[in-house]
């Protein structure tokens, strides 16, 4: 895995899990490494994250806030995935980060009905923490947990759900061309003329 954008657009807290390759050799890409990553990755997920991807001001609090979520979250889903108990304390921090921001559904007036959306107070990083804590309680608890897969490439570490059961990589453009074209330079290697027959 190289220094790509993170896949997006699996269940939000597959994404944020995402935020954090593993490359075959040599250490993972973080890509929620400083504020500038996280604000990259929150303008990604700009229509998940409301009220999150237009901030300009992320601080290295916002970061760890939101890293500390990614580690909880990957625990439980680690487990979760195998079929067992989450670590409590990967539980505790994704409630302890969803208190620390309760959403709360704001009732607001448009000109022509009342629009309740869902507002969280606090510095971004707590706000962004909190949803994300939310998000992964949720995937936790969603029998889809049993699904999540990883990416069968193999310098890939890209979880996803498979909409079709026969989805093997994270995704088409990314791994699954690799792999195609990896197969094919193996088979044609071996019908080459320095193939012995």
């Amino acid at each position: 895995m190289n220094g790509l954008e993170p896949l997006t657009g699996e269940p939000l807290a597959l994404d944020l899990l995402n935020t954090l390759p593993h490359a075959a050799q040599g250490p993972p890409v973080d890509h929620l490494a400083d504020p500038a990553g996280l604000r990259a990755w929150l303008a990604l997920e700009g229509e998940r994250l409301p009220g999150a991807a237009g901030e300009q001001a992320v601080t290295q609090e916002d970061v760890a806030a939101v890293r500390a979520v990614r580690a909880h979250a990957a625990l439980a889903v680690a487990a979760a995935r195998r079929g067992e108990r989450p670590p409590a304390s990967a539980l505790r921090g994704l409630n302890e980060a969803q208190l620390a921001a309760p959403a709360v559904r704001y009732a607001e007036w448009d000109g022509t009905a009342v629009v309740v959306t869902p507002r969280r107070t606090g510095p971004l990083g707590v706000r962004v923490a909190a949803a994300l804590a939310e998000n992964a309680a949720g995937l936790l608890a969603d029998p889809a947990i049993g699904r999540v897969r990883e990416c069968e490439a193999a310098d890939c570490t890209m979880l996803f759900v498979p909409a079709h059961p026969r989805r093997r990589w994270c995704s088409a453009a990314r791994c699954g061309n690799r792999a195609r074209v990896a197969r094919y330079y193996q088979r044609h290697k071996a019908d080459g003329p320095d193939a012995e027959g």
